[in-house]
């Protein structure tokens, strides 16, 4: 599995099977972990050919040149801005395109979570550009990784590597998440009302209301929001009004019937009622809490 050719600023860390171990053997870290990884830059005759398998599950990023990948009887190209992820034990083969080599960046990772983050398995995926794509963020992750481990192997090197790979595999899994705290896009409908809903919590909205300004009828907006976010609109108007509630008793001395008010309630024992249904516990006990 070793290349012996080599390429200009290629880096890689291979964890022990010491490490591996250890890892394994940690609640923290044992669900999600990484094995392997590394950037190959314009990797010009890089090539894999594993006839059994690995071990562990391979993410490929390219974020220049071409390359390509066989598993499942396909070949399939992969260009900037594709990923994939090949399941442990599944044979493949995988190498950069001779005339543009790809830029890469891969990990191998493993545990008992891992299968979630593997949503479409051995399928060439692209990550659409839009003004939203945060291509620099999910590369700072990989650089946060790598350079953790690189400092050696503590156990918080590792629990804080593992805690990151749960971010990056999400910034996969989850793209469209993954962008929201860019940019809500105006084409979503979903996102579209969520953002109504945040900007009225002070004020009685209706759900035609709220259907309206995302240019749907009532039904279909329910349908449709109901799909999306498992919830029914006014469940997840609900939780973003308490949310709000919740902020206001910890950073400020507002009374509760203010608070109330605040968020849209004109009675505060309603507001109190629902309160203590959504949170297990009083708006008053609340604010006593310790947190953080």
């Amino acid at each position: 599995m070793k290349k012996p050719e080599g390429f200009e600023g290629q880096k890689s860390i291979v964890l022990p099977e010491t490490i591996i171990r250890e890892i394994q053997a940690n609640p923290i870290t044992q669900g999600l972990y990484i094995t392997d990884i590394g950037v190959y830059p314009h990797a010009l005759h890089h090539y894999r050919n594993r006839e059994e398998g690995s071990l562990q599950n391979i993410l490929i990023y390219c974020v220049e040149g071409k390359g390509w990948f066989e598993a499942d009887g396909k070949r399939q190209v992969v260009n900037p801005n594709f990923y994939f992820i090949i399941p442990a034990g599944t044979p493949h083969a995988y190498g950069a395109d001779p005339d543009l080599p790809w830029s890469i960046y891969w990990l191998h990772f493993a545990g008992d979570k891992a299968s979630s983050f593997i949503d479409r398995p051995n399928e060439a995926i692209e990550i659409d550009i839009s003004q939203n794509t945060r291509f620099s963020d999910r590369i700072l992750l990989f650089e946060e990784i790598y350079r953790n481990l690189e400092m050696g192997y503590s156990i918080d090197n590792l629990d804080y590597a593992s805690i990151c790979l749960w971010h990056i595999l999400g910034s996969f899994r989850f793209l469209l998440q993954f962008r929201k705290i860019k940019e809500v896009s105006q084409q979503d409908p979903v996102s579209r009302a969520i953002e109504f809903m945040r900007s009225h919590l002070s004020q009685k909205v209706s759900l035609d209301e709220i259907a309206a300004h995302c240019s749907l009828s009532l039904s279909h907006f329910c349908l449709l929001f109901k799909k999306k976010t498992s919830r029914t609109p006014l469940d997840y108007l609900t939780h973003l009004r308490i949310q709000q509630a919740c902020q206001l008793l910890d950073f400020t001395p507002m009374k509760i019937n203010e608070i109330a008010s605040k968020t849209g309630y004109d009675d505060p024992f309603y507001f109190t009622r629902v309160f203590t249904k959504t949170m297990g516990t009083s708006p008053a006990q609340y604010r006593k809490m310790k947190k953080g």
